[in-house]
């Protein structure tokens, strides 16, 4: 009985969401050699909407555009280098994964090493000036603290 219900109840939901699986139509390049290039390209470029995704794995239609974009370009014969510098005039090097080293993008590749630089400083502090502090410890004579007492 419990599992008659189960399969009338999760039929219409699966049903219901089988567009949503489709939502990233597949495409073919005319030969092999574009499709590994668009392959590669769509993987390179963040989606605008998602910003956490690639292009080759965001569902929105932003994204279906973008890639319909790459495609009409590869098959007009733009090289990778034209259609990259198309959608980084339109929006930033922002949306590449691994945008190149110039002087607009020198903070995102050179803050790792400035922040590991400035916690390595800053723990070396930390552990002098608490060494300091256990040595003078060590070193205080035990009647100084017990000289508040009276005998």
């Amino acid at each position: 009985m419990r599992a008659r219900l189960s399969a009338r109840v999760l039929l219409p939901v699966l049903l219901l969401l089988a567009p949503a699986a489709l939502a990233i139509a597949p495409t073919r390049m005319p030969t092999p050699q574009l499709e590994a290039r668009y392959e590669r390209l769509i993987h390179g470029f963040r989606c605008m909407q998602c910003q956490d995704e690639s292009l080759a794995d965001s569902p929105v239609s932003l994204a279906a555009d973008m890639r319909r974009q790459i495609r009409h370009m590869l098959i007009a014969g733009d090289s990778d280098q034209q259609i990259r510098h198309f959608f980084v005039s339109r929006y930033g090097y922002f949306i590449l994964f691994k945008p190149p080293f110039v002087a607009r993008t020198a903070w995102l590749w050179l803050a790792p090493g400035v922040l590991l630089i400035i916690g390595a400083i800053s723990a070396i502090m930390v552990i002098r000036r608490r060494t300091v502090l256990v040595k003078s410890d060590e070193e205080e004579p035990v009647e100084d603290t017990v000289r508040g007492k009276r005998s």
